[in-house]
């Protein structure tokens, strides 16, 4: 993969070590269907130097157990333990206009309706209800955590890089 743009990886899950002693490794989906990360492959790693061709092979708690191309050991699969898969844009699937990849989100500069900088998208997270995101500027004292909603992110508008938002009071 060369010639890369940062936009075209998208990251739809991560091996989170061996499993069993044959070459099988754990995968953590972070697809919206979670075995659809089997049809997006081969899948590489953030650089797109390693390529992934990967065969699921079985339903585990928190993902699936997989083959991988070029793993045949324990000790391969637990070296590639915290390797994030990316696939390419063009192998996703589109979105309906009101759902986003994280990896859109991420960066965008942030306003409140009065059209004031707050700062930048630092990180989406979901923690099992909804997305969160993550947003850190000048005036957050740290970073705030703010629910990915129509009520509390009016608008999103990818192609200015920018998001609206009307955050509970209070939160920033």
């Amino acid at each position: 993969m060369t010639d890369t743009n940062d936009n075209d990886l998208v990251c739809v899950g991560a091996i989170a070590g061996s499993y069993g002693v044959r070459g099988e490794v754990r995968i953590k989906s972070y697809c919206a269907i979670p075995e659809d990360i089997e049809a997006y492959s081969p899948l590489t790693d953030e650089a797109g130097t390693k390529s992934f061709t990967i065969l699921l092979t079985r339903t585990i708690k928190n993902g699936f157990a997989a083959h991988l191309s070029d793993v045949e050991t324990k000790e391969q699969g637990d070296a590639l333990r915290g390797t994030r898969l990316f696939a390419r844009r063009d192998q996703l699937p589109s979105l309906p206009d009101d759902e986003y990849y994280h990896a859109d989100l991420m960066g965008l500069a942030v306003f409140d309706t009065g059209g004031t900088q707050l700062g930048k998208v630092k990180s989406v997270q979901n923690h099992g209800a909804s997305d969160l995101l993550e947003i850190e500027g000048p005036g957050i004292k740290g970073t705030a955590l703010l629910p990915f909603t129509l009520a509390a992110v009016p608008t999103v508008d990818l192609a200015s890089g920018r998001i609206i938002v009307d955050p509970p009071e209070g939160l920033l």
